[in-house]
């Protein structure tokens, strides 16, 4: 590799092995543990035509050996509810449900007003609120998340030398800016030496499928493994890897170790922003919502499958008759009648699946305790249980929800922290292309964030208008109940 350019923070061809060998012995792994507790994919498995299942689902790796697909001897179906899933896309519901205004606070309103259309147009191009809901998702299966800003195609574009006269144009240009959002499981940061919370530069490691299994990468890969000298490097077979390293000063792309493209970084500071879902001190990784929930998850599983094998085996009556010929001849249904003169005959009935308290006492302990570890109750998805006394309706919903608003209000200062640092590097770009010039000063944002519990729409336009009498700032008013000064129609 070619690395001449970040020599003054210390990476070297060394360094980059090693931290790619920890990624994908280390990190990985255990990424993708989380991701598949998350996820709980389907499977397709190639089992005899008894088998109870042809499929296997992610979370069946906690469960004891008699209920896994892959065991030869099982004889039982797991029963798998994933209680992770729905917890945490309730969780991104509460945070990212409902637009989010982003407001400038530029000192000039003209100014201030292009930047915001400017800003609306580069995250509307790059996803809109999907490409948050995506950035709250992976953090909070995670437990951290990366958003990235790319913006070569925007100075490689033409841009006049008057944008504020000419904002179509402008606009325009601003949209080839493309912010993402890096798969945390292709993340490799190169952590400043004496502050975890820097970053000096950043890793993207990821495989893309080659033109076919004939490539040269493959044909070296079988040419090594006949020579017995080993892969000279651990990648699926007809994939190509590609890194990417960005650094405050450059960009470089390699696929398969040769570098393919080089640009210098023209913002002068890495464009990347990272993101803790919950804040782990002196950690560059946040708290995942789903780690604290997989032992828990599984015991539920596990307990979920032995009660539907209890049922599958006790669930039908077995009948006792004596007195009664051919009585096993004859099947049993409902209106049967069975005539004997013999008058000790009798039917008996035993077996059958008998309450069991205690079982469905653990059961319900599981899951209530899966609710204080996320904060989500299932009430969070729909699911009325709780009784909420006589309250008003919006009360006693907020009094329910306490935990997860809670919560879900933690994430917002979080994430939205992250939104206005991106913020902040798309006014830069701009700036240092010539296409908008601002002071640092005028970079800053905020963010209008809306309640995630539903609102009656009288009561929102009468508190509304309470704050403008007042004289709270119409645009501050209407970024509050979701709209924005340059929306059709408003005023």
């Amino acid at each position: 590799m070619k690395l001449e350019p970040f020599s003054s923070i210390g990476l070297t061809d060394s360094t980059v092995d090693r931290l790619l060998s920890e990624h994908e012995g280390q990190r990985r792994p255990r990424l993708d543990r989380l991701w598949s507790y998350y996820r709980n994919p389907v499977v397709s498995t190639s089992g005899d035509a008894d088998a109870p299942r042809r499929y296997s689902v992610g979370q069946e790796a906690g469960l004891p050996g008699r209920f896994r697909t892959s065991d030869a001897s099982r004889s039982i179906a797991p029963v798998i509810e994933n209680d992770i899933g729905w917890r945490v896309d309730s969780m991104v519901d509460f945070v990212f449900g409902k637009p989010l205004v982003i407001r400038s606070t530029a000192r000039d309103p003209e100014l201030r007003e292009l930047i915001e259309r400017i800003l609306d147009a580069v995250f509307e191009a790059s996803g809109g609120i999907t490409l948050f809901q995506d950035m709250a998702l992976l953090g909070g299966v995670f437990g951290f998340v990366d958003l990235i800003l790319r913006p070569d195609d925007f100075f490689a574009a033409s841009v006049g030398n008057d944008p504020v006269n000419a904002p179509d144009r402008l606009l325009e240009a601003a949209r080839r800016l493309t912010v993402e959002v890096i798969e945390p499981r292709r993340m490799i940061p190169l952590l400043n030496s004496t502050d975890y919370r820097t970053l000096d530069a950043c890793l993207i490691s990821a495989y893309r499928a080659n033109a076919g299994a004939g490539s040269a990468w493959d044909r070296l890969r079988t040419v090594a493994s006949r020579l017995g000298i080993g892969s000279p490097q651990a990648h699926p077979s007809g994939h190509d890897h590609i890194l990417e390293i960005h650094s405050d000063r450059h960009r470089q792309v390699y696929i398969n170790g040769v570098l393919e493209d080089e640009a210098p970084n023209l913002l002068g500071e890495l464009p990347v922003v990272h993101v803790q879902n919950a804040s782990q001190p002196f950690h560059f990784e946040g708290l995942s919502d789903v780690e604290p929930l997989i032992p828990l998850q599984d015991e539920l599983n596990t307990r979920l499958s032995d009660r539907a094998h209890r049922v599958t085996l006790q669930s039908f009556n077995m009948y006792l008759a004596k007195g009664i010929d051919g009585f096993g001849n004859v099947p049993v249904r409902p209106g049967q009648v069975w005539l004997t003169d013999n008058p000790d005959a009798s039917v008996e009935a035993f077996g059958g699946d008998g309450h069991s308290p205690s079982e469905e006492s653990h059961i319900t302990e599981i899951r209530e305790a899966m609710d204080k570890l996320s904060s989500v109750s299932p009430l969070a998805a729909g699911v009325l249980r709780e009784r909420i006394g006589h309250l008003s309706s919006e009360n006693a919903l907020r009094v329910t929800l306490m935990g997860v608003l809670s919560k879900a209000a933690r994430k917002r200062v979080s994430y939205g922290r992250a939104i206005v640092d991106m913020s902040r590097l798309i006014l830069k770009a701009l700036h240092v292309a010539g296409a908008l010039p601002t002071d640092p000063r005028d970079r800053g944002v905020r963010l209008a964030w809306q309640d995630p519990l539903p609102t009656e729409e009288r009561e929102q336009l009468a508190a509304a208008r309470l704050k403008l009498d007042l004289g709270i700032a119409p645009e501050t008013v209407l970024a509050e109940i979701g709209y924005a000064s340059t929306d059709p129609g408003v005023q």
